[in-house]
């Protein structure tokens, strides 16, 4: 009889550990209102990365190319359908063409929304305002999740040899670049009250003191498909999960052991120093 009461309450306690949200495994779901640079931070390698960490993880990505905050909030308010909408859950991946943002609010109950500024203007303040805070308050008003969190995604310099049209705002210097960038989201971040930064231009910079050097974009902007993409996915991971990217073992195949250890650990030091470069040595 002790033994079958035992048993019983071992059941009990099972089913209410598994049941009870406090305890059981939360799936972190995540969406993107972006252009081509969250293509390469969250749709690459952000789902592999979480997967073989046994994280649940739904990510979604509101792209539009070369999309501004000016124009991510004309397009809102005049609820046109004009993203391609992005949605990865647990390596199964769906694209969906002509989308509203309220279609892609509506996909899931998102537990963070991540806004950023056009890569040529991230460093420029007065071109966030107000139309990051028209944003923030449509999101509000039409997201599934009430309670949903923002973060700014902190994104990265050219490289030093860049012809984007847009370098010139830096007088075409990376390192002015950079700063220029930090400095702009952590002011932003703080006049909005966003509490969560994902500091993927942190990241490569911290990437470019390495050996590696200045190739971690294709074109002089993007990231690179493997190495670039891989380090800012480390730190959407970090940043998301509160897990240090340091304590994962997934690389894309066509990365080095050694060039993954540098991205890991440049990710990892961008989450300790957002604002700041963090020279990397193995």
């Amino acid at each position: 009889m002790k033994v079958l009461k035992r048993s019983f309450l071992l059941l009990i306690v099972f089913v209410f550990l598994s049941q009870n949200n406090s305890f059981a495994a939360k799936t972190i779901k995540v969406l993107a209102i972006g252009n081509s640079f969250s293509v390469d931070a969250a749709e690459a390698f952000l789902d592999d990365i979480a997967k073989d960490a046994k994280v649940k993880m739904i990510i979604g990505n509101c792209n539009l190319g070369g999309c501004s905050l000016q124009r991510h909030w004309g397009i809102a308010k005049g609820d046109s359908a004009l993203y391609a909408f992005r949605k990865i859950t647990n390596g199964d991946s769906t694209l969906a063409y002509i989308q509203t943002l309220k279609q892609c609010f509506q996909a899931e109950d998102w537990d963070y929304i991540t806004l950023q500024q056009v890569s040529h203007f991230a460093g420029i303040e007065a071109t966030y305002f107000p139309y990051i805070t028209d944003l923030m308050h449509y999101v509000r008003e039409n997201s599934k999740n009430k309670k949903v969190k923002f973060a700014l995604h902190q994104t990265w310099a050219y490289a030093a040899n860049s012809s984007h049209f847009g370098f010139k705002n830096y007088d075409k210097n990376q390192l002015k670049m950079y700063s220029a960038v930090t400095n702009t989201v952590k002011k932003v971040a703080d006049k909005l009250n966003i509490k969560l930064i994902i500091p993927s231009g942190t990241a490569i910079q911290n990437g470019r003191t390495t050996d590696i050097g200045d190739h971690f974009c294709r074109d002089g902007f993007h990231l690179s498909l493997a190495l670039g993409r891989y380090t800012a996915a480390c730190v959407w991971y970090e940043t998301l999960t509160g897990k240090s990217i340091l304590n994962t073992t997934f690389k894309p195949e066509n990365v080095s052991e050694n060039d993954a250890k540098i991205a890991r650990r440049a990710a990892h030091w961008a989450m300790k120093n957002p604002f700041e470069i963090t020279n990397i040595n193995l």
